[in-house]
């Protein structure tokens, strides 16, 4: 068991971290270094590859398990590591509580403008399969914004993470479509909002980069949302993260 010095000297450590600009500094340019050989593609989570970095990987379980919600749902599927994960830790909460996870409420709901269809047969033989519903379509497409709402209905605590497509006005539009689904002291995790960090041409063939992007839109929109914060407590504690500024808790 931890002593009761033990949080209070983490949190010390974690300001005094986060304070150290040479630290910041130097975490950003080794992050900008490993992004050049596509180092966030190196992971998975049981078989499924989870394109995130170890730093998001680890916060976002322990998010999962703090927030406890019933719900999670993620825009951007990919290879689906990051689903498979969700519905793992929702399996975990279910275990915690004494209930059978295949009779529990709790679920991941996914959506992704296009499944592949090799991708698709791995998470349908997938032993986290039960707890994951996937939806093919834009996630800014109303019809699929109100299919997500409507499953959504009633559930007692919700997360929300977004990482389909990056660009500043899809952001916009996938906070206003799912945002409000987030229950008081939960989050909605933006992710890549580093890119407005990253050097210029590091996404040549895509259409964001450095003023379009999530981390532009997380400005704006909080501009008219102050029921959202960024938790910067996270970003200090990571250093290293595809999200800083990208993890915003529900208040009120």
């Amino acid at each position: 068991m931890s002593s009761p010095d033990f949080f209070g000297e983490r949190r010390g450590r974690i300001l005094m971290q986060g304070a150290d600009t040479g630290l910041v500094e130097a975490s950003l340019a080794w992050l900008k270094m490993a992004n050049a050989y596509g180092y966030s593609y190196n992971f998975e989570f049981m078989g499924r590859p989870l394109i995130q970095y170890p730093q998001d990987i680890v916060q976002m379980q322990q998010l999962i398990l703090a927030a406890n919600p019933e719900v999670v749902v993620e825009t951007g599927i990919a290879h689906g590591g990051s689903i498979v994960m969700s519905a793992a830790m929702l399996c975990l909460l279910d275990i915690a509580d004494g209930v059978d996870p295949r009779e529990s409420s709790r679920r991941v709901i996914a959506v992704d403008i296009d499944i592949r269809s090799h991708n698709r047969l791995a998470l349908d033989n997938h032993p986290m399969r039960f707890k994951i519903e996937l939806i093919e379509g834009s996630s800014i497409d109303p019809e699929i914004v109100t299919k997500v709402r409507e499953r959504v209905a009633g559930a007692r605590k919700v997360l929300v993470s977004l990482d389909s497509n990056h660009t500043h006005e899809h952001v916009m539009r996938e906070l206003d479509a799912f945002a409000s689904l987030v229950s008081i002291g939960s989050y909605c995790v933006v992710f890549d909002t580093v890119i407005e960090d990253l050097p210029h041409d590091s996404f040549p063939d895509r259409p964001w980069g450095v003023s379009n992007n999530p981390k532009t839109a997380v400005r704006e929109w909080l501009s008219s949302h102050p029921e959202f914060e960024i938790d910067y407590s996270i970003d200090q504690t990571l250093l290293i993260s595809v999200a800083p500024c990208g993890y915003l808790r529900r208040t009120r």
